[in-house]
């Protein structure tokens, strides 16, 4: 709820704003704030309009908004510090994000960053900043450009060379629903998905638009990344598809007839769907992906979308909770904690107000399925969250999207106001008398946002700090008030679960593990991609067989599950059955199903290393074993590679690990061993024998 507006002289009591130094900039920054000043939570929408609108926030501007917001100074200037995105300063003329995520470093990333550092050292106008994973972990290294997200980067990339570079005109959220087709010709797909953006997509639509008599359409990818941009052709046997393509190819392409025939110099994987890395999966979760243009209602339902919110209006709330509970399903964001038991205390809890939080802070590396789900097939989310609306009472949603995802964000809006406008949100939902309303929130660049409490924090219009538990947000979670909060692919699998029965998810996978994983192989694998199959089949199964080992060629020296914070794996431990048990008693987790790969390669200790930078710069600050130690680890793991005394020093960082794991308020802070002491068990040499 909007806390109490105070009788004030300025903000937070104080004096009144001072006259600000550009008296127009002034009131449009008030223009934004009081546009949002009565929405829930308002602060963190405003400070990314201003920016938007504006390029930074100015010293200026915080008094202007504390004063709409009756907020002290303080507080604003608390959460604009606290954010990686609220640029203090105008941006540059051009700005060059590289990943320093684990899943781009197994393939160059550090390199590419010195190199282009180094190379934009003494030009002012170029910004040159680290981002630790932009969500195209099968394609590194990746980096965004002047805004423009790009795959395989080398530092000899032309967009590097190039003077700014302006975003592509072809829209990522364009929905051939909308537009009428023509009565005849060919129908060509070319995936709109990031990660085939990044390797050219755009530029292969282009093409293809500019060709008369093609009807072409934008779909989500089928996930197989390593084959972007994968062009389908529709034929009366099926769709075939063409591999690699470029915009230089797309002549040949239809001069052969667009008939799906072998064409020169154009790589044909023939029949798409009978692709052995598809026909090995048993997709629920993503069963629309790559199939449907993702804003097509139409083709949604057609393939059975809806079908699940349908069933679900027939059942009364409880008997809903009684078949997610049937089903197995568990969060899928990591935690593996049973969702039939959060949905029913919210279920029971009694309040005023509830809500449904889908937690799309995907930020860890080697992971991307909730951006593929969300950019692909934007309504299964949207049909989950109302299924879970309905389930526990709940009036209102938030998903909360990382900022750096922007086609997930336009695509999921775009979504959002065609599910509205066909009644499927809002009042009165498909004639149950269901209210439900649903809203994206944009996230600012904070890793630790991706912990639940952070996340709520953040849509309350704070810093990320961590909440201590209990309360648990199931019953006091958004705004003191009972919250379901659910990862996206967790929230994905609830359709399928209503429309067919817990009972016949629970069928699927093992033991406690029930149902399918989205698993994401990324790094230097050298088939990348999304796998999503039952849980069981064994961590060398996705690397070695579907993966295809490393895209280097040389041997895998270890693998990481479970993103940043998960343990390294090597292949003596490759038939370790991918289960939430079987990982827990190897030490281990499966986490958001995430899987880097890298080669022999790899330095350990390096990884190690990062492991505790990463930490350091993404804790939320709020408890000493994390902030502090994090830095400490950092600080014992230079001094062993070094030589310094390593035995010494070797125990103390088995102490401050121990530390950690026990004294952090989060997992940020309790995980963040888990990969170091994996590579010291597995590694110890490269820890001894010093920096490579």
């Amino acid at each position: 709820m909007q806390s109490e507006r105070r009788a004030r002289r300025g903000p937070g009591g104080g004096p009144p704003p001072a006259e600000p130094a550009d008296p127009e900039r002034a009131r449009g920054i008030r223009q934004i704030a009081e546009d949002r000043a009565g929405d829930r939570g308002p602060l963190l929408p405003i400070l990314h309009a201003v920016v938007d609108r504006f390029g930074h926030l100015a010293d200026d501007d915080i008094p202007v908004i504390a004063d709409v917001l009756n907020l002290s100074r303080a507080d604003v200037h608390g959460v604009v510090s606290f954010y990686h995105d609220f640029r203090r300063t105008p941006p540059p003329a051009r700005t060059v994000r590289i990943c320093r995520g684990e899943a781009c470093q197994s393939v160059g990333a550090d390199a590419l960053y010195a190199a282009t550092t180094a190379r934009f050292a003494a030009d002012p106008e170029v910004e040159v900043v680290e981002v630790f994973c932009l969500g195209n972990c099968a394609l590194g290294p990746s980096a965004t450009i002047d805004g423009r997200l790009r795959g395989r980067v080398t530092p000899e990339d032309p967009l590097l060379a190039a003077g700014p570079n302006p975003a592509p005109t072809a829209s990522a959220v364009a929905d051939a629903a909308e537009a009428p087709r023509p009565p005849s010709g060919p129908t060509v797909w070319v995936p709109q998905d990031s990660a085939a953006v990044a390797v050219g997509a755009d530029d292969v639509a282009a093409a293809f638009a500019e060709i008369d008599g093609i009807t072409l359409r934008r779909n989500g990818s089928r996930g197989l990344l390593w084959l972007e941009p994968l062009v389908e052709i529709e034929t009366d046997n099926g769709r075939i598809g063409y591999a690699n393509v470029a915009p230089a190819e797309v002549a040949a392409l239809v001069a052969d007839g667009l008939t799906g025939g072998e064409v020169e110099g154009v790589d044909c994987i023939g029949l798409v769907d009978d692709h052995p890395w598809l026909t090995r999966q048993r997709r629920v979760s993503f069963a629309r992906v790559g199939v449907i243009a993702p804003t097509d209602l139409a083709a949604y339902r057609a393939h059975g979308g809806y079908a699940g919110l349908a069933r679900a209006l027939t059942l009364d709330p409880g008997s809903v909770v009684a078949e997610i509970t049937g089903s197995g399903l568990r969060g899928r964001g990591g935690a593996g904690f049973p969702a039939g038991i959060k949905w029913e205390t919210v279920r029971t809890a009694q309040s005023d107000v509830k809500f449904v939080c889908c937690n799309a802070d995907e930020g860890d590396s080697g992971t991307f399925a909730d951006r593929m789900l969300i950019e692909g097939d934007p309504f299964t989310l949207i049909e989950g969250m109302t299924i879970a609306a309905h389930a526990t009472g709940a009036a209102e949603g938030y998903v909360y999207l990382r900022s750096e995802y922007p086609a997930a964000i336009a695509t999921l809006r775009r979504a959002i106001e065609i599910a509205y406008a066909h009644g499927l949100l809002g009042t009165d939902i498909l004639g149950s008398g269901l209210r439900f309303d649903l809203e994206v929130r944009v996230g600012a660049g904070a890793y630790i946002c991706g912990e639940e409490t952070s996340m709520l924090e953040s849509l309350e219009g704070r810093r990320g700090e961590v909440r201590a538990k209990p309360p648990i947000p199931a019953l006091h979670g958004l705004f003191g008030r009972p919250t379901i909060v659910n990862n996206v692919l967790t929230l994905g699998a609830v359709p399928m679960i209503l429309a067919d029965g817990g009972a016949a998810y629970a069928a699927l996978g093992v033991g406690r593990s029930r149902g399918t994983q989205v698993f994401q192989l990324g790094g230097n694998a050298a088939r990348g991609g999304i796998v999503e199959t039952d849980f069981g089949i064994s961590l060398g199964e996705l690397v070695e067989d579907l993966g295809g080992g490393t895209r280097s060629g040389r041997p895998v020296k270890a693998v990481q599950v479970g993103g940043p914070l998960g343990a390294y794996l090597v292949p003596a431990q490759f038939d370790l059955p991918m289960d939430y048990e079987a990982f827990a008693e190897a030490g281990a987790m499966l986490g958001h199903g995430g899987i880097v790969v890298f080669d022999d390669a790899m330095d350990a200790a390096a990884m190690a290393r990062f492991a505790m930078e990463f930490c350091a710069k993404e804790s939320c600050g709020k408890c000493t074993p994390c902030r502090i130690g994090s830095t400490r680890g950092v600080e014992v793991i230079d001094r062993i590679r070094g030589g310094a005394d390593a035995d010494a020093n070797l125990v103390l960082l088995q102490d401050l690990c121990t530390t950690m794991t026990k004294g952090s308020l989060c997992a940020m802070g309790g995980l963040t061993p888990m990969p170091v002491q994996s590579a010291l068990a597995h590694f110890p040499e490269d820890f001894t024998g010093g920096p490579r």
